[in-house]
């Protein structure tokens, strides 16, 4: 019977994953990598066809941040592989990092990528 990996499962997943990532990359990343329980949906996601946020990176007064949404990665890789799941988290946090990467140097070319994406997915 197939048992989707608990949060705690995750985040030991996402710790391994972010051990091989450079140590430069967390630079001002001062609240880390965050797992939160809940899913998140984008704001212009469709009922029909849902479009979940899996991770998103984070700026505030507070710091920079990436998190990334348990019940998300849940909803909607339920019944893939360990292996998948764990390629999964690691291209998410990959494109997150990205995006804090991209910030730091003043470029958007990801972000205009995502919008790109956005709108195909709204053209659907």
């Amino acid at each position: 019977m197939y048992h989707f990996p608990d949060i705690d499962e995750i985040h030991e997943m996402l710790d391994e994953i972010a051990e091989g990532i450079p140590k430069e990359f967390f630079e001002d990343l001062n609240e880390g990598i965050i797992l939160l329980p809940e899913y998140k949906l984008h704001p212009e996601s469709r009922d029909r066809d849902k479009l979940y946020i899996m991770g998103e990176y984070r700026k505030s007064i507070a710091g920079r941040n990436i998190a990334i949404y348990y019940g998300s990665f849940e909803r909607v890789y339920y019944g893939i592989s360990k292996e998948k799941l764990r390629q999964m988290l690691k291209d998410t946090l990959l494109h997150e990092f990205t995006h804090h990467l991209e910030s730091l140097a003043g470029e958007r070319d990801l972000e205009v990528k995502d919008a790109k994406k956005l709108r195909r997915y709204k053209e659907k």
